[in-house]
């Protein structure tokens, strides 16, 4: 009994022993990851995760102390990798470490740096989305702006960006969708695009022979932001319709957003010419006139006498 209390001492000196060169070895791990820490991020995360996994092994305060204190450093080396990653335009290993920083930091109930992580994964969406749209990948930039979409919904910009992919990817319906939310969410650059995004759609309608659709789109192109082509575009939809009175008023419309255009002689004589057909003298005879000195001159003069 006695020589077997004497292996047990034995043994537990053994134990202190081991225990104190496992934390020794565990130090000199983690101060070779302070070390690299400023030349070689990915070095010393691995260097911080090895001290961690040695630290765990040990017992006592300061080994709890270190297993904290890399429990600490490991999501805040993560995120610095992360940073580098942005900066190098690396975004999808970006997101990848972003992940796991994320992930870990939860682990670690290091609330900061999971807060930090979670923050900057729509930021990396964005910017390579902004990227793929430069290059014009549209349907990876579509993917990359409707990620942010999903983690921040109330973003405008992303909307914004959003909608500028899908109209120059082809795609007027889902684009006008994700423009309509970016301006709801006060970004003014949206109503631009909308005005353009309805005006191409109802250039469109229009060569189809698609007249009322047409119309529709033109009228709510308008209603963003008013430009010449769209009341030009109008002024033929409602003329093919039969609406030759509102037709003019678009016309009209057009001259004054276009006074020095270089078709303003042709459409002053075709306000003239549809009001005559109209019965409207006065309109007719207000336009003949102002084709004076034209190349319309001749042929006004001889509807003005005719009238």
């Amino acid at each position: 009994m006695k020589r077997f209390f004497v292996a047990l001492a034995a043994f537990g000196l053994t134990a202190a022993v081991v225990t104190a060169q496992d934390f020794k070895t565990a130090v000199e791990t983690f101060n070779a990851g302070a070390t690299a820490l400023e030349t070689n991020k990915t070095e010393a995360l691995a260097q911080f995760r090895a001290a961690l996994a040695e630290a765990a092994l040990c017992e006592g305060e300061e080994a709890a102390e270190l297993v904290s204190k890399c429990k600490e450093i490991i999501p805040g080396t993560l995120l610095s990798i992360a940073k580098e990653q942005i900066n190098e335009a690396d975004y999808d290993n970006a997101l990848a470490t972003l992940a796991e920083a994320k992930t870990v930091a939860a682990e670690y109930e290091a609330a900061e740096a999971a807060d930090e992580a979670a923050g900057l994964i729509p930021n990396v969406y964005l910017r390579k989305g902004s990227t793929l749209l430069k290059g014009e990948d549209y349907a990876g930039a579509v993917a990359a702006f409707k990620e942010v979409t999903t983690l921040t919904p109330e973003d405008g910009q992303a909307y914004l960006l959003l909608g500028q992919a899908q109209m120059q990817g082809g795609n007027a319906d889902d684009a006008i969708a994700a423009l309509t939310k970016a301006s709801e969410l006060g970004e003014a650059q949206a109503d631009k695009l909308l005005s353009t995004t309805y005006l191409k759609k109802g250039q469109a309608l229009l060569k189809a022979g698609k007249n009322a659709d047409a119309i529709a789109a033109l009228e709510k192109s308008n209603s963003y932001v008013e430009s010449g082509n769209a009341y030009l575009l109008l002024a033929s939809a409602l003329t093919k319709s039969g609406k030759s009175a509102q037709a003019i008023e678009n016309y009209k419309k057009y001259l004054t957003l276009s006074p020095n255009a270089k078709n303003a002689a042709d459409i002053m004589f075709t306000i003239a010419a549809t009001a005559q057909k109209t019965g409207d003298k006065a309109t007719a005879k207000e336009y003949y006139q102002k084709l004076a000195g034209t190349k319309y001159a001749a042929q006004a003069a001889a509807q003005l006498k005719a009238l």
